[in-house]
């Protein structure tokens, strides 16, 4: 299997009982599970229980212990609310018998109404970006392809600023519920290292905690993972050991397709010595 079929399957879960899945996990070589993966699980477990002309619009969740990459997750669905234009569940993801992340997702079907976005800032697109010798990063056998612009410093607002490229390179099936969960499980890569940018201290540093405490998301349209998406980030605040940051994704033609926002422990412990 290809590195995007195997988190295809990392998504697609066992049904064990009703409203009750297992999923399996990844070591990307983090020091606890990656919240990306409980992220894009809990929203598949949830849309398992929804009819398939709803589809999610917000999650909201929480994480609240550390989870083991070498254990699977069991997910227990809440049936919270099926109305007459929304569907709320509530998932608890569990490991070892204790619940290690919980959230809220809203699912509503197709309605006309208002729209205006946010305007996509300008940048190159990707093979331009390429063609000039930028490097597209990837975590070995794993099938997201990054491509870094350049971090920016506070501006004039005070916020420092993390922006890139990415897809998951590969081919996949035309499914809007797969897609968003792959864009839910991708949305958590770089989004609290923005709160860093200004600070001299980068993702790894042997003296720096860091942790999601917790993450939303935002779908607002339908959306194509295996094509590049524009992914802007800024870091509006930090202060008490915490960092908040939130994101903006666009498609290539620069429609707004979700948002995002998280704050997460960002401790700094003083050099043994």
């Amino acid at each position: 299997m290809s590195a995007l079929d195997n988190l295809v399957a990392l998504l697609g879960l066992e049904m064990i009982e009703e409203n009750i899945f297992r999923g399996h996990s990844q070591d990307l070589g983090f020091p606890q599970l990656f919240g990306g993966q409980v992220l894009g699980q809990a929203l598949s477990a949830a849309t398992r229980t929804v009819p398939a002309e709803r589809r999610a619009h917000s999650l909201h969740g929480y994480f609240l212990r550390p989870g083991d990459p070498k254990l699977p997750v069991v997910y227990q669905v809440d049936r919270v609310r099926d109305g007459g234009s929304f569907t709320t569940r509530r998932i608890t993801a569990i490991q070892k018998g204790k619940p290690i992340f919980f959230c809220s997702v809203s699912f509503q079907g197709d309605e006309p109404g208002f729209h205006h976005q946010l305007t996509m800032p300008d940048a190159e697109d990707p093979e331009a970006l390429i063609e000039q010798g930028a490097r597209v990063q990837r975590f070995d056998g794993h099938p997201i392809e990054f491509l870094h612009l350049k971090d920016e410093p506070p501006g004039s607002d005070g916020a420092p600023r993390k922006r890139l490229w990415f897809r998951l390179a590969g081919e996949l099936p035309d499914d809007p519920a797969l897609h968003r969960y792959l864009l839910a499980y991708s949305s958590d890569f770089n989004l609290l290292t923005t709160s860093l940018v200004s600070h001299g201290v980068a993702f790894g540093d042997p003296q720096l905690q860091i942790a999601s405490l917790d993450h939303s998301l935002w779908l607002h349209q339908d959306v194509t993972v295996n094509d590049w998406l524009r992914y802007d980030m800024d870091s509006p605040w930090a202060g008490g050991a915490r960092g908040f940051a939130r994101g903006s994704l666009y498609d290539r033609q620069g429609r707004l397709v979700a948002s995002s926002a998280q704050e997460g422990l960002t401790r700094v412990h003083e050099a043994k010595g």
